[in-house]
């Protein structure tokens, strides 16, 4: 077994500043997330755990009513109820994609007119309010932002769901893809040629026909909104460029962990597969895969029957204990073969990411995971030696 196989994720959490956990819905991303948070906190670190979908669960995990867009300190006097001993900070907080996108236009623009020119157009409103990758993208564009904030030694962040894969990964390149489309540069050189104003008249008459007829479907000032928003995209296009590539580049760098969250269930299985293989087609490291969930395989009873139907008689008085032997026998099988399809698929998904990347199973709990003490819980298996 290699040294990282063997090490748990303790030394994912020692040796980079940003975590970010991935993996489809309902495997215990969020938790694993947490967890690491705690165990980081607890053991001395500064530490802020960011969510970009948050469940209620994670609040009332860490202690909190909600989660909101302004960071939350966790009260040290909880993991002192809880038992647990916190030599660090803990703070959460969830991702406010309108605020960054505000925070963005102002940081690239030429100027505070030119942003607050942008922050009050109409479509702006709509795009950093609505539009399909945008959430992801701010999500990146956060993540570069806390990660320069020197009040925190490490950054754990919750992602979107899988299904969003290729949004959450491919985002920089594709917000600045959009921005650079030839619709784009059609706004743009219809108000930049006509000084300021919004005219069809100088495109091409390929180009104009087909605006002239959205205008007659939208307006024309719905045509002139998208040209100014377009026009001051345009203005910010040089220092957004750069911003998406530094944000590219941070989730490239040695210092950006990825943790794959998944379930032993045969679907979540194959999406980690692929998204495993996703992170490594497009430059970014692999460090971890937690397989929450894990049933083990149960010894079956040495007693013989008689033992058994005695001792089910004296515990259980009410029940006849020849049916209650017979429905624990039952339930057992049903617990051996789950067992059996559980380690069947956790070694699969071992056997396709190797030995070098750090692989982690997290046994079923009897109970939900609620509060602290069960975070730590979680924690202790996921940073413990395989």
């Amino acid at each position: 077994m290699s040294e990282a196989a063997a090490a748990g994720l303790g030394k994912v959490l020692d040796e980079h500043r940003v975590v970010v956990t991935v993996g489809s819905g309902g495997v215990g991303k969020t938790t694993t997330a947490a967890a690491l948070a705690v165990q980081a906190a607890s053991e001395g670190k500064r530490v802020l755990c960011l969510t970009i979908d948050p469940a209620k669960r994670l609040a009332n995990s860490l202690g909190l009513n909600e989660m909101t867009t302004e960071e939350q300190v966790v009260d040290p006097a909880l993991f002192t109820e809880n038992g647990l001993e916190l030599k660090g900070h803990l703070s959460a907080m969830m991702l406010d994609s309108k605020k960054t996108f505000d925070e963005l236009v102002q940081t690239t623009a030429s100027s505070p007119e030119v942003a607050e020119r942008i922050l009050k157009n109409r479509i702006y409103h709509y795009v950093s309010n609505g539009l399909a990758g945008v959430q992801e993208y701010m999500a990146m564009e956060k993540l570069y932002a806390v990660r320069q904030d020197d009040r925190f030694d490490l950054i754990v962040l919750d992602t979107p769901p899988t299904s969003n894969a290729l949004d959450f990964l491919d985002a920089p390149e594709r917000m600045v893809d959009a921005i650079d489309s030839p619709a784009m540069r059609w706004f743009i050189e219809a108000m930049d040629s006509s000084g300021g104003r919004f005219s069809l008249g100088i495109l091409g008459k390929g180009a104009g026909l087909v605006m002239k007829g959205l205008s007659k479907l939208t307006g024309a000032g719905f045509l002139e909104q998208v040209a100014e928003f377009v026009g001051g995209l345009n203005d910010l296009f040089g220092g957004f460029r750069q911003r998406a590539a530094a944000v590219s580049g941070v989730l490239r760098s040695p210092e950006v962990a990825f943790v794959v969250v998944t379930s032993p269930a045969p679907m979540a299985i194959r999406e980690a597969f692929f998204f495993s293989d996703r992170l490594r087609e497009l430059g970014m490291r692999r460090d971890g895969i937690v397989v929450n969930g894990v049933h083990y395989l149960l010894s079956e009873p040495s007693a013989d029957e008689a033992t058994l139907r005695a001792a089910c008689a004296e515990a259980l008085p009410d029940v006849d204990p020849g049916s209650a032997v017979d429905r624990m026998g039952r339930a057992l099988e049903d617990e051996r073969l789950r067992a059996v399809a559980d380690r069947i698929e956790s070694d699969r998904l071992r056997s396709r990411v190797g030995k070098e990347t750090t692989f982690v199973e997290v046994p079923a709990f009897d109970e939900d995971v609620h509060d602290l003490r069960a975070l730590a819980k979680v924690a202790r298996h996921l940073v413990s030696a395989a």
